[in-house]
């Protein structure tokens, strides 16, 4: 019987895996649908205005024709050739182009409510005669109808209705081209008339929502027939480069590791980790009250990256790019020429602007967009928009990713002066693999820095208390600090758990 049983598990889950599928070649669209939308069948993609209906499938026909040579057919039922072109040109795409090329048809076709008449005779007909010329003209393999509800929009007879969405649905699929519908969200319901979503094979969820002021999109695939998916919702964006979802909302503790080292950029740091610098990889922590010198170890160890010929990403949430440079080259570390050469890449902007999973999503794409093997985000401490376990969740997300690209990152944490300096406000010093801290002292009426290895994953690392100095020639990690360094009371390193 368990024989029976695990056979039977083991052929449903090859048959899942053996459904047909078209690429989208919409970044992380793909990967959460397992290979793309299900050949020769109808996508149903719903959302509210403004959620990006009409560019996912716009998207999803340019691709196909410039990566996949498949010709396609777009039916718009409210926007005209020219402002659809209009629209789509901010992301590259040049429609007219492709048009004059054979490979794209655009067809508007005006519906006029008063025309409509509740005979019992209302049919589909006629558009199915003129899409089908429009396939047949370019061999097309995909279409693209946007948006549903315009064809019955004086309509209040539900049967018809309907008898006509299946007989639509059905049509789309003996024609055998991979169709996307577009709809509009309904009330209480996924769509308006509560029909689509059943007859479709996948049911794609478009969201775009706005908490305490912050916008974020997001996509969840309802349902699709046949195959397995991703089940949670994605964060996505609408950006230069057009629709791209991020498909990582949590990811295993599978990621690989490897005993490479690579150096932090400052020589006697590298000598307290071992005497090789960090793991390749890993995830850093530097925490420290403002003044102490986290940007300035940050920039040394992109500095080295780059002198390695190694593309690094700087992403900065509290000064512009010409204010890093400028700052850093105060302690003789020239950055300019690492940006002239592209080598060192720089993303910057206030956390404000976007929701955390936007924040995630831009991220995402930026490192795709840059392939960097080493990535600096300064500081974390300004994602605090939100509560702190949001915060984590976010934060853990991006670790993991990196992660799994064996990207070397780089987190800056700026401690509160009086409080516990061992300790985050939103607790992710647990998934780091190394943690640094530097300390300000004050000792007989001066100031001076200081800097230890709270952790360091996999070596063995120096517990030594060092002096540690901001100089015009850069970091210069001295001797052992030998005034006594006390700990705020009432506070213990458990409180960084």
């Amino acid at each position: 019987m368990v024989d029976f049983f695990a056979t039977h598990a083991r052929n449903w889950v090859e048959k899942m895996k053996s459904l047909p599928k078209t690429p989208t070649g919409i970044g992380g669209l793909d990967e959460i649908t397992n290979g793309g939308l299900p050949t020769g069948r109808t996508t149903l993609v719903c959302g509210g205005p403004g959620s990006g209906k009409t560019v996912l499938g716009m998207e999803f026909l340019v691709h196909g024709i410039l990566n996949y040579a498949e010709p396609g057919v777009f039916m718009a039922f409210e926007e005209t050739e020219k402002e659809l072109g209009e629209n789509v040109a901010s992301f590259g795409y040049d429609l007219e182009q492709l048009r004059k090329d054979g490979k794209l048809a655009i067809d508007h076709v005006f519906v006029e409510r008063g025309e409509i008449e509740e005979t019992g005779e209302y049919n589909l007909d006629g558009l199915f005669i003129r899409l089908a010329d429009a396939i047949d003209s370019i061999k097309a393999k995909r279409v693209v109808l946007d948006t549903i509800e315009v064809l019955f929009a004086g309509l209040r007879n539900e049967a018809i209705i309907r008898s006509e969405l299946r007989r639509l649905f059905r049509w789309l699929k003996e024609k055998g081209v991979t169709s996307i519908v577009t709809g509009e969200r309904g009330e209480g319901g996924l769509t308006r008339y509560g029909l689509e979503e059943y007859v479709a094979d996948c049911v794609i969820l478009l969201d775009h929502r706005v908490t305490e002021q912050l916008s974020t999109r997001r996509l969840r695939l309802v349902k699709y027939r046949g195959t397995l998916h991703g089940m949670d919702e994605y964060p996505f964006l609408m950006g230069d480069t057009g629709f791209a979802v991020l498909p990582i909302t949590s990811v295993g503790l599978n990621h690989p590791t490897t005993t490479e080292r690579i150096s932090s950029g400052i020589p006697e740091l590298d000598n307290m980790l071992g005497g090789q610098g960090f793991f390749r990889g890993a995830s850093i922590l530097v925490s420290g009250t403002a003044g102490t010198g986290k940007s300035s170890l940050a920039a040394h160890l992109v500095r080295a990256a780059c002198q390695r010929g190694e593309r690094s990403l700087y992403f900065g949430f509290e000064e512009s790019r010409d204010q890093i440079i400028r700052n850093m080259n105060s302690i003789g570390v020239d950055l300019q020429p690492l940006v002239d050469e592209r080598l060192l890449h720089f993303t910057t902007m206030r956390p404000s602007g976007l929701g955390l999973e936007a924040h995630l999503a831009s991220i995402h794409q930026d490192i795709g967009r840059v392939v960097p093997r080493v990535v600096v985000v300064d500081p974390i401490t300004n994602f605090l928009s939100g509560d702190n376990s949001s915060v984590k969740s976010m934060l853990t997300r991006m670790v993991d990713f990196l992660k799994m690209q064996k990207i070397t990152a780089m987190f800056t944490h700026l401690s509160q002066a009086g409080g516990d300096l061992e300790s985050t406000d939103e607790g992710v010093s647990s998934i780091m693999d190394s943690w640094l801290l530097l300390r300000d002292v004050e000792h007989d009426g001066r100031r001076s820095k200081a800097l230890f290895i709270l952790k360091s994953r996999g070596m063995a690392h120096s517990n030594e208390i060092r002096e540690f100095a901001l100089t015009n020639h850069g970091i210069r990690v001295g001797g052992i600090y030998t005034k006594t360094l006390s700990r705020p009371a009432g506070k213990s390193r458990a409180a960084a758990r």
